[in-house]
């Protein structure tokens, strides 16, 4: 139990702040017309990995974000990175 109460105390309000970041995005995405957006949607799905109460949601979460495919497209189809896979339409 004290190895618990020491993480809390170390993590707690940084992870509390963050949490409060997400949220503020999300109610900013919804005031801009909702989140019809392959990102959006990984974002989505990466929270309801970090909600299954599974021991590698940080893996799990990485994975929402990750593109599934295993063999690797003959040229970029963007410019930069955008943080999400886009999905087959890039393949």
């Amino acid at each position: 139990m004290a190895k618990q109460k020491n993480i809390l105390d170390l993590y707690f309000l940084d992870a509390r702040a963050r949490l409060i970041d997400i949220a503020a995005f999300m109610d900013r995405v919804d005031r801009a017309g909702g989140g019809d957006d392959f990102r959006y949607d990984a974002f989505c799905a990466a929270l309801k990995a970090l909600d299954s109460g599974k021991p590698d949601r940080a893996g799990e979460v990485l994975l929402a974000f990750s593109d599934p495919t295993d063999e690797p497209i003959p040229a970029a189809t963007t410019k930069a990175a955008c943080g999400a896979w886009s999905g087959a339409d890039n393949v």
